[in-house]
């Protein structure tokens, strides 16, 4: 806390910098702002997939951002000054709001460059490269992803294994989200609706979750939606809205979207809700950031997805989310490393929290759009009651005894050599 100013001095500063840091923000639509409209799709599909997608640059920068630009980092720029004026450089919460600040200046110039080299470099800092590795000596994120590719891949062999059909169309899907949101969140105002403009089966907003008019899902679809979207991605919203005073919480930068895919999928394996070919479907992510960042162009990754058996809808729907904001023939978009590594960052955090006796810890990171690079000086701020607990905690994050018993194990169960239990159980299974 700020030693030279009265406590109620002090958080009126801290909300009115968080307040201008979420008014800021909030013209600022990334995916809007670098999708394809679905008439690249069926020109590619008209040209039976053999040609590149027609995107060049001009195709983004005919396409108005909403805001200006340079205005807008200038604004940016001055909330981050003004932070060191009110509170001071070394202030906690005034590292975390310029640091903030920066990064969303760094996303307004990603966007300005959509379809040049500038947008990838940026990408790559903001959501990581699957070249990036979690410690020295690790595997790298794309080694992850083959490794359990390789596992996945035998699972989807088994015909028991195999997902119920999808015959569930998006309005009786909206009505079976909406009647689970008024169960789990009631009287929040948080809803699932249509939406014709998303690439994905769905998408989270700040208070609703979007279905694709014309997807398809089955009773596990829903499921994942409800533990991913609504428990994860639309719990920490109104977690994060509810902040007396780091309104900035409700509203997270790129950098929070690794924290919170990280969290939506552990929430899938928590629960048993996830299956095969989900995690196999975020592996394949994984895998088409990894081939664009090794030079491989639109049609060769859409080609590679065909012939693992994918059909071209998912093969064009996978290449797509890998070149949006850039060129057919260049470098990645790649937040969809954000899955994976967030899942290993949070699961770690989780691990350590338990092993180091602080499982208090781990329901801090449902505050908001969280960070864990954040997580103590967020649980100091709850502490000195300038940040409030999560209203919202899905059910098996408030029983802290059963996810310590869960991940108490984990550190001993992770040292085993793994080769060498196969060998061991080899006459068992």
């Amino acid at each position: 806390m700020n030693d030279k100013l009265p406590v109620s001095t002090y958080l009126t500063e801290v909300k009115t910098l968080s307040d201008r840091i979420v008014k800021a923000q909030q013209p600022i639509r990334i995916l809007d702002a670098i999708k394809w409209d679905d008439g690249v799709k069926q020109a590619f599909f008209a040209d039976k997939g053999k040609k590149m997608p027609k995107i060049l640059p001009d195709y983004y920068q005919e396409r108005s951002l909403g805001f200006d630009p340079q205005d807008k980092k200038q604004e940016f720029h001055q909330i981050e000054r003004d932070l060191v004026r009110k509170l001071g450089q070394l202030n906690p919460l005034s590292v975390i709001m310029r640091r903030i600040c920066r990064e969303y200046q760094d996303v307004v110039t990603m966007l300005e460059s959509r379809g040049s080299a500038i947008f990838t470099n940026i990408s790559q800092e903001l959501y990581g490269s699957s070249q990036d590795v979690f410690h020295v000596g690790d595997p790298t994120i794309a080694d992850l992803g083959s490794m359990m590719e390789e596992t996945l891949a035998q699972l989807l062999k088994l015909d028991f294994l195999a997902e119920e059909p999808k015959t569930i169309p998006a309005p009786e899907a909206v009505a079976i989200l909406n009647s689970r949101i008024e169960a789990m969140l009631p009287g929040n105002g948080l809803r699932a609706m249509i939406s014709d403009g998303i690439i994905a089966d769905a998408a989270a907003g700040t208070d609703y979750i979007k279905l694709r008019a014309d997807a398809l899902f089955n009773m596990r679809d829903l499921r994942v939606l409800e533990v991913h979207e609504i428990w994860v991605h639309l719990g920490t919203t109104l977690n994060g809205l509810a902040q007396p005073y780091c309104t900035f919480l409700g509203k997270g930068p790129p950098s929070a979207t690794v924290t919170q895919e990280g969290l939506a999928v552990l929430m899938e394996i928590l629960t048993f809700s996830s299956t095969p070919n989900r995690l196999m479907r975020l592996i394949n992510r994984v895998r088409a950031i990894t081939l664009a960042e090794q030079g491989a162009n639109f049609v060769e990754i859409f080609n590679f997805f065909l012939d693992k058996g994918l059909d071209m809808e998912e093969s064009y729907t996978i290449s797509s989310r890998v070149f949006r904001g850039s060129l057919p023939n260049a470098m990645p978009f790649t937040k969809d490393l954000t899955y994976i590594k967030g899942f290993v960052l949070t699961y770690n955090f989780m691990r350590l929290a338990v092993n180091k006796g602080r499982p208090d810890r781990i329901p801090l990171l449902f505050c908001g759009k969280t960070m864990i690079e954040d997580m103590k000086v967020l649980a100091d701020l709850v502490e000195e009651g300038v940040v409030i607990t999560p209203r919202f905690l899905p059910p098996q994050f408030t029983d802290l005894m059963g996810l310590s018993a869960w991940l108490s194990f984990s550190r001993f169960m992770t040292s085993m050599n793994f080769r060498q239990l196969e060998q061991d159980y080899a006459n068992v299974l």
